[in-house]
């Protein structure tokens, strides 16, 4: 048995292709990890019998997001459309509080300015100029700085249903020719496109494409870890009255006075009071 390692770069239902040093392979998953309670994903470096083209072995990951379904991920870039689905706060807040906590570096990319009225912009650029206190922060068509974030790593792109994800990577490297859809105005989401996840060479990195989705939950992250991925609370942590205050309903917190100073944008807060409360 010719027994190497290889990277897992696509999945569609049972067949795993791997990538073992430019070399493909088209493999299968072993009954034994059913029986284990493991599921190989994209993103995954394992053992595997070459002669027979089965997964033999899944090592150690060093993280994994649950939806989309991917491991060993370096960077998460967001997607987050302006108009047509609208900029929405709350699961760009959400995406940002996921990808904290799974020691992910998240990267933000507005899409769609250009479907905003001068006034909207204005508006807008209050939020840009905020995100980008904290985290990188682009507009999808900076594409030359873009082109810049990919090499060396493993990204994945992640957003809601119709934010351009696809778009931009075609935008990017056109002989990718990702298929891409409309958007359902009665909706105000887009129609999947992406029905799998593959990993995809990108300017000397590797960038998945994934089925795009409108609704995410925290699974087993506590109230204190959502806190604790808020990152710009992090900031006055030691200045609180309370140890282990959760900004919430203690009085003379030092977020709550940043909140009403201006400091801390009030929408991260709302989002934040949300998330705790309701999950």
């Amino acid at each position: 048995m010719d027994k190497i390692k290889g990277r897992i770069i696509k999945q569609i239902s049972n067949t795993y292709t791997v990538d073992a040093d430019g070399e493909i392979y088209e493999c299968k998953a072993r009954g034994k990890f059913r029986n284990m309670n493991i599921t190989p994903l994209v993103g995954d470096f394992v053992n595997f019998d070459a002669d027979n083209n089965y997964i033999l072995e899944v090592l150690p990951r060093k993280n994994e997001l649950i939806r989309p379904s991917i491991c060993n991920i370096d960077q998460a870039v967001i997607i987050a459309s302006l108009k047509q689905p609208d900029f929405d706060t709350n699961l760009l807040d959400k995406l940002l509080c996921i990808i904290e906590f799974n020691n992910i570096k998240p990267i933000i990319i507005f899409t769609k300015g250009d479907l905003l009225s001068k006034e909207e912009m204005t508006d807008f650029k209050k939020y840009f100029d905020y995100y980008k206190r904290y985290y990188d922060v682009y507009m999808n068509t900076e594409l030359a700085k873009i082109k810049k974030i990919f090499k060396d790593k493993v990204s994945v792109f992640t957003g809601q249903s119709g934010a351009g994800k696809s778009t931009l990577l075609n935008n990017l490297d056109k002989s990718l020719d990702i298929k891409t859809g409309e958007i359902s105005l009665a909706l105000n989401r887009g129609r999947h496109t992406t029905r799998h996840t593959s990993l995809l060479s990108v300017y000397d990195g590797l960038v998945a494409d994934t089925p795009g989705f409108s609704a995410l939950n925290f699974g087993e992250m506590t109230n204190s870890d959502i806190r604790d991925n808020f990152i710009e609370f992090n900031d006055y942590r030691c200045e609180c009255r309370y140890k282990d205050c959760m900004h919430n309903k203690e009085d003379e917190c030092i977020i709550k006075e940043k909140v009403e100073d201006g400091t801390i944008m009030l929408s991260r807060y709302n989002n934040y009071i949300n998330f705790i409360n309701k999950g």
